[in-house]
């Protein structure tokens, strides 16, 4: 049982991303296209990397990183 608890939550892939600069808007879009639940962009605005994500409710959320 020990050994099984271990195995569970490895990360087992990494991917390489491509950062594209766009809005959180074009991000939702490339997001459905692609039939994934998220999308990590690069904020066209901002500079920062952001999520958006599709919600349970059927909106859509967006991540963005805390500024220290």
């Amino acid at each position: 049982v020990a050994e099984e608890e271990e195995e569970e939550g490895r990360i087992v892939r990494t991917k390489l991303i491509d950062l594209k600069p766009m809005s959180a808007e074009e991000a939702i879009e490339q997001m459905e296209l692609l039939g994934h639940n998220f999308f990590v962009l690069l904020n066209a605005e901002t500079n920062d990397i952001n999520v958006v994500y599709k919600r349970l409710d059927g909106n859509y959320g967006l991540l963005v990183p805390a500024r220290a």
